[in-house]
C-alpha cells in the first residue's frame, strides 16, 4: 500500500486528535494512530478506549488498506520536516517507509487489526447546536469540575436536555457552574455526563464560528460530528447529585465591581493569604469593598480597597479566591453582580450583561471567617 500526502496537513490534523493518546498505556496498540485509506480518503483514529477521535482529509492513493503507526515518533518526526508532500509505502510485515524531498525515514508498524473497534452509534438521540456555543459551554463550565475520583458523577459536566435548552452544569462542591442554551432544541427530556477529557479535547479541535455540530448519544456513549473530525466518547456511568438544592433563592445584598478590578485586586492580595484555603475576606459597606488576606504562620498580610455598587447591609464574608478569579475569568462582562445574603450561605455571580440565547449562573461556597 502507498499513499502521498502533505506533511503539513497531515501534522495539523494529527495534532487535532494527539491528546487522546496516553502517555503510560497498558496496551502497547493504544500508542499508535490507525491509518486507513477507503477511496482516496485517509482516516485517522486515535483512541485511549474511553474516548476515540477520529480526523478524515484526502490523499493520493490507488489502493485501500489500513496500517497502525507508532504515534510519538510520527509526531517527532512531522514536527521537524516543512512542508512538502511525503510519501509513504507500508510492505506486507507492516514495515513504513517515508519519503521526503531529500530524505528516508523508516519505522516499524504494527497490525492493525489489533486496533480497538469503535463504540457504534446504535438507539442514538441528537441534536445540533452552533459550534461557538459549544466551544463556550465548555470554557464556562469546564474549570468547575471535580478532580476527585472518589465522586465520579462530579469529574465530569452534566448535560441536561429539554425540548426548548440545553443546560450544562459542572460542580466540585465548592462551587457551581450552571450554563444556559436558550437556542438548542433537543428531542427529549434527557441528561448525561459527559468526562473532563473528551471536552478538553472538543474545546481545542472544534472552531469558534457558527457552524452546525451534529451531537447523538445512547445510555453509554456520546458522538461529536464536525466536518472531517468525529469524537466519541464513554459517559459516566453515575447520579449527578441534585444541585438545585444549593443555589439559593433570595439573595438580597446586590454588589456591582468592574470584572478586571475585582479579579486583579483578588489576585494582588490572595499573594498574602493562606495557600491552603487561599482565603480572602471581603468587607462591604456603602461603596467601598474591602479585601484582606492573612497568613498567621508567616506573618503575611495584604490589604485593599475599591469602590463598588452595593445595594444591602454592610456585610463581611469570606471565599477562596483562587476560585473567584478562575469564575471572573469565565465572565465576558466589564462588570459583575454579585449576589449575597449572609456570611454562611453561598454568593452566587452573574455578568451583569447576557445575550437572549444564554443564561449563566455561578455560585460559590463562602469560608469560615478566621477573625
Amino acid at each position: 500500500m502507498k499513499f502521498i500526502v502533505s506533511s503539513s496537513a497531515l501534522l495539523k490534523h494529527l495534532q487535532q486528535i494527539n491528546g487522546v493518546i496516553n502517555a503510560n498505556t497498558v496496551l502497547p496498540i493504544l500508542e499508535d494512530f490507525l491509518f486507513e485509506i477507503q477511496d482516496k480518503k485517509l482516516s485517522v483514529v486515535a483512541t485511549d478506549l474511553e474516548t476515540v477521535m477520529r480526523v478524515e482529509m484526502d490523499v493520493e492513493s490507488k489502493e485501500n488498506g489500513k496500517v497502525c503507526i507508532p504515534a510519538k515518533i510520527l509526531m517527532d518526526s512531522l514536527k521537524n520536516i516543512p512542508d512538502q508532500p511525503l510519501s509513504f509505502t507500508i510492505e506486507r510485515n507492516f514495515a513504513i517507509e517515508i519519503t521526503s524531498d531529500n530524505g528516508k525515514y523508516k519505522v516499524m508498524g504494527e497490525n492493525p487489526d489489533n486496533f480497538p473497534k469503535e463504540p457504534s452509534s446504535d438507539d442514538t438521540n441528537n441534536f445540533t447546536i452552533a459550534s461557538s456555543a459549544f466551544v463556550n459551554a465548555i470554557n464556562k463550565t469546564l474549570f468547575a469540575v471535580s478532580s476527585d475520583d472518589l465522586r465520579p458523577a462530579m469529574t465530569g459536566v452534566f448535560f441536561e436536555l429539554n425540548k426548548d435548552s440545553l443546560q450544562f452544569v459542572a460542580t466540585d462542591a465548592h462551587r457551581l457552574v450552571r450554563y444556559k442554551r436558550k437556542d438548542v432544541a433537543c428531542p427529549k427530556t434527557d441528561s448525561f455526563i459527559v468526562p473532563k477529557k473528551p471536552l478538553n479535547l472538543l474545546k481545542n479541535a472544534l472552531p469558534d464560528n457558527a457552524d452546525q455540530l451534529t451531537v447523538s448519544y445512547n445510555s453509554n456513549h456520546l458522538f461529536v460530528k464536525h466536518g472531517s473530525t468525529q469524537l466519541i466518547c464513554r459517559l459516566i456511568d453515575a447520579r449527578f447529585p441534585d444541585y438545585k438544592v444549593v443555589i439559593p433563592t433570595d439573595n438580597p445584598y446586590k454588589l456591582v465591581v468592574n470584572t478586571s478590578d475585582f479579579q486583579s485586586a483578588l489576585r494582588r492580595v490572595s499573594v498574602f493569604s493562606n495557600k491552603s484555603t487561599n482565603q480572602v475576606a471581603l468587607s462591604i459597606s456603602g461603596s467601598e469593598l474591602q479585601l484582606a488576606a492573612q497568613d498567621v504562620d508567616f506573618s503575611f498580610e495584604g490589604n485593599e480597597r475599591m469602590s463598588c455598587q452595593y445595594d444591602g447591609e454592610d456585610l463581611q464574608i469570606a471565599f477562596n479566591a483562587k476560585f473567584l478569579i478562575e469564575m471572573l475569568n469565565s465572565a465576558d462582562t466589564e462588570e459583575v453582580k454579585v449576589e449575597l445574603s449572609t456570611p454562611t450561605k453561598a454568593g452566587i455571580i452573574k455578568p451583569t450583561e447576557q445575550s437572549d440565547d444564554e443564561d449563566v449562573l455561578m455560585l460559590v461556597m463562602p469560608l469560615m471567617l478566621n477573625n
